[in-house]
């Protein structure tokens, strides 16, 4: 009698596992048959936001010279690290509540190899600089003063650069020292590009000043490998802008990754992630989030909470800029 009943709960066990295991499947299965995605034959770059078209041209002008996925993605952005009109990347950008302008970078391979920095200053170039970490230390993220001295030992220069229309913006809203991002205008402090060569190889890179009058330390999304960058060679890769603070506590761009490894089509990995924070923050006004995909099979897609974002491809055949999907209408 014993033995019957231990036999019985044993087979009861394993059919709740097998049929817990069949609905999962069942769920990811029919994510998996949704196909919202276009997809590309050959090459792909994909960047955020408008300043991601000058930012692509140059990464695709690298891939057609013989250079690899990782050199495309950090001379891509670094065009963008360069225009010192650029109020949300580079030392053009807006300074925190202190008046330091104070940037946050990194890089990724097909092999996940990764280098980042965070809470540099006076550097034009932070992208390289992460990837300088990536290969020449054992580390993944260097910061602050520590990260700037290694910098210089390491051939990078400082940049003196003090932009006269910056200091008097940041002077004003001293007046007033009131902190709202809003959407689709202070807070998409980024530019994140992640691309796949003919070989099916992939990389991605992401710089960015940070929130415009932060609190003087303050590090985002942008240079935290899983968050505002994941690349896997196995799956995929993602990248995020918006409220940094909202894409790290969700793991954002590593979400997005692994559901495509799951099997999901990239657009609805990115709404699924969008969706996520959505839930942690159901009375969320004006914070942006959004999220770009490329799928190791070159689909790609993107999201964002509030309509607005738009992302930068280019493929062989077309260069455009596209209207991502949201989730909300900003108004």
């Amino acid at each position: 009698m014993q033995q019957d009943r231990r036999r019985f709960i044993k087979l009861g066990m394993a059919g709740s596992a097998a049929l817990a295991t069949g609905c999962a499947n069942q769920g990811g299965s029919e994510k998996a048959m949704v196909q919202t995605s276009s997809r590309a034959e050959g090459p792909v770059i994909l960047s955020t936001w408008s300043h991601g078209m000058p930012a692509n041209s140059k990464a695709w002008a690298v891939l057609n010279g013989g250079g690899s996925v990782l050199d495309a993605v950090e001379q891509g952005v670094a065009v963008v690290e360069s225009d010192f009109t650029n109020r949300s990347v580079g030392l053009g950008g807006r300074p925190d509540r202190d008046g330091k302008v104070t940037l946050d970078a990194c890089i990724q391979d097909h092999n996940g190899r990764a280098g980042a920095v965070a809470f540099v200053q006076k550097f034009e170039h932070p992208i390289s600089i992460a990837r300088a970490v990536m290969e020449k230390t054992p580390h993944v993220l260097l910061v602050g003063e520590g990260a700037e001295r290694w910098a210089e030992e390491n051939g990078f220069s400082q940049r003196e650069l003090e932009i006269p229309e910056v200091r008097a913006e940041w002077l004003q809203w001293l007046d007033t020292a009131a902190y709202k991002p809003v959407a689709n205008i202070e807070n998409h402090d980024t530019i994140g590009m992640i691309a796949m060569d003919a070989q099916g190889q992939l990389a991605g890179s992401c710089t960015t000043s940070g929130m415009a009058y932060k609190i003087h330390g303050r590090v985002g999304d942008s240079p935290i490998i899983g968050a505002g960058l994941f690349v896997d060679g196995e799956a995929g890769a993602a990248c995020a802008t918006g409220v940094g603070e909202l894409v790290i506590r969700t793991a954002g761009s590593h979400t997005v990754v692994e559901l495509m490894r799951a099997g999901w089509d990239p657009t609805e990995a990115c709404k699924e992630a969008v969706r996520r924070i959505l839930r942690q923050n159901p009375k969320n006004e004006g914070l942006q989030v959004g999220f770009l995909a490329i799928r190791k099979d070159g689909a790609y897609g993107a999201w964002s909470v509030y309509d607005g974002f738009n992302y930068a491809m280019h493929t062989n055949s077309k260069e455009e800029l596209i209207d991502a999907g949201s989730d909300r209408k900003w108004t």
